[in-house]
């Protein structure tokens, strides 16, 4: 299969590619300077550049761009390059996939989305059938799915990935956790009692691969454990793993203080259930916390 990847040299995308070349797939990034070579197309997603002759070759478009969620305060002016980094960027690629016939560009396009769609479930168990939640996350989460409609209505295979923070040491969640923990200064976010929607990076590296296969597939697919856990509960097992005691939890308000708006979207509580993914066969390598942290924190 020959594969182009937007965010190929993120956190994800880095992954994604080596493990699609290890597994002998072709590998095209999108880049935003003067190509350097076969594997490299050149595109301007702020500016909806992308010319549609250049993804005819390829089988499948995956599309991980998107600025970081947690990577600045919510002032509005961040917020508005997070929804641009993703709506705009989303629009491009479904725009030049339209651009040409089928048979002629290619088939897939896979969309990554966030777990977020749902907004806070409170313990209620979500999967695809259900209906969108509110705040500022799920409002991104249903314009970036939206903006995939023109590739959808030119008949493009498009999949909707809602997808939970893979568990690695060097990137997501974990990376701004591991000092602190390993000080002993870690422990659960507010109550504790908010579901969390994860995945071990295998799995949401085989299931990409799944479903970039899987022809039938199309529409909202959740990336998730089949086994959530709470946050108090998340919070102990990594510490074990580390070896450290949890004793500081960091109260609501001290996350208000430090966080502002984007506090409320991080103590919110998504028991998501992987539903596309298990009724298709798809088989979880790594579907327990414990071991998916064990593997997280050493590379395996």
């Amino acid at each position: 299969m020959r594969v182009v990847i937007s965010g190929a040299s993120g956190f994800l995308g880095q992954r994604l590619a080596r493990w699609l070349r290890e597994d002998g797939h072709e590998v095209a990034r999108l880049v935003r300077r003067p190509a350097k070579g076969p594997d490299e197309i050149t595109w301007d997603p702020a500016g909806g550049t992308l010319d549609p002759a250049a993804l005819a070759p390829y089988d499948a478009v995956v599309n991980l761009s998107g600025a970081n969620i947690g990577g600045h305060r919510w002032t509005d002016r961040y917020k508005r390059e997070l929804v641009s980094s993703r709506v705009d960027t989303t629009g491009t690629l479904a725009r030049a996939l339209a651009a040409r016939p089928a048979g002629q560009r290619p088939g897939t396009l896979v969309n990554i989305g966030g777990i977020n769609w749902y907004g806070d479930t409170g313990d209620s168990t979500v999967d695809e059938s259900s209906p969108p939640g509110s705040g500022f996350l799920a409002d991104l989460c249903k314009m970036w799915e939206a903006a995939t409609g023109p590739a959808a209505e030119a008949g493009v295979r498009v999949v909707l990935v809602r997808s939970g923070t893979p568990l690695h040491r060097d990137g997501g969640y974990l990376k701004p956790q591991m000092l602190p923990f390993r000080l002993g200064l870690g422990g659960k976010l507010g109550s504790g009692r908010q579901w969390m929607p994860w995945i071990s990076m295998v799995d949401w590296l085989l299931a990409m691969t799944f479903l970039l296969e899987r022809a039938e597939i199309a529409g909202p697919v959740n990336l998730v454990s089949p086994e959530p856990v709470r946050n108090a509960d998340f919070t102990k097992e990594f510490g074990a793993t580390l070896g450290r005691p949890v004793i500081m939890p960091i109260p609501t308000l001290a996350l208000r203080v430090a966080l502002g708006e984007m506090a409320p979207e991080t103590l919110a509580s998504v028991r998501a259930r992987p539903g596309v993914l298990l009724d298709a066969g798809f088989t979880f390598r790594r579907p327990g916390v414990h071991q998916a942290l064990e593997a997280a924190l050493h590379d395996r």
